[in-house]
């Protein structure tokens, strides 16, 4: 389906995909499922009609509301380091999103995941995400217009948890609810001075890794209309 919908449109060409690919490539990105996930996903169809010619540079281009769809680089290395020790073929039984914005990093993680839970607090781009999603025909996916502070305890443990917004620090609610071996990833500081990191759960203990310095919305309680 996806194929189909790149069909026929000059800004989708394989040439152009492929030098986005490349790029994040060159950027230290080898996981090739991942990598041609970035190659096959539309991105084009997650921003404005106005923005489509920039949907392939590697550049994070608001969707409103205050909000942006990351760049494809931290997009893939996020879910690199989410699926990083997953053997080939096999997938994360149930990861929680923060942040489902136009619903862009969902699509990329999809085929890597047995069904994602994903909360988005902005009513619009949770309506616009369940379209973009819809149109893509990718069906393991629940969306949830809510806080992602609480994440969604009902459908807790999580392998896996990716934030898309970043706190001064992890909510306790969101390591509550990862299960024991399972990883967040996570950008973490105040605005301007981010840190994407890691953490993986070990019983009642919790190991932290720094991946690199980003720069992300901060993550706000709350939800709006």
């Amino acid at each position: 389906m996806i194929e189909r919908d790149l069909a026929g449109i000059g800004m989708t060409s394989a040439r152009t995909r492929e030098r986005l690919v490349e790029r994040l490539r060159a950027e230290g990105i080898t996981h090739e499922g991942v990598l041609e996930r970035i190659r096959t996903v539309p991105r084009h169809m997650f921003v404005d009609e106005a923005l489509a010619s920039r949907a392939y540079e590697d550049t994070a281009l608001p969707i409103g509301y205050g909000q942006t769809i990351s760049q494809p680089y931290i997009v893939a290395l996020m879910t690199v380091a989410l699926i990083t020790d997953l053997p080939p073929g096999n997938r994360l039984q149930k990861v929680l999103e923060i942040g489902t914005g136009c619903g862009y990093q969902t699509a990329v993680l999809a085929p890597f995941v047995q069904h994602i839970y994903s909360v988005e607090r902005i009513h619009p781009l949770f309506r616009r995400a369940q379209e973009n999603l819809r149109k893509l025909g990718i069906t393991n996916v629940s969306l949830r217009h809510s806080d992602g502070w609480h994440g969604w305890r009902s459908q807790a443990p999580f392998q896996g948890i990716l934030c898309a917004a970043a706190p001064p620090e992890i909510p306790p609610e969101l390591l509550d609810q990862l299960a024991d071996g399972g990883r967040i990833v996570i950008p973490v500081g105040g605005r301007g001075r981010q840190h994407l990191i890691s953490v993986t759960r070990d019983g009642d203990e919790f190991r932290r890794k720094t991946i690199a310095p980003v720069s992300f919305v901060p993550m706000l309680e709350g939800t709006e209309t």
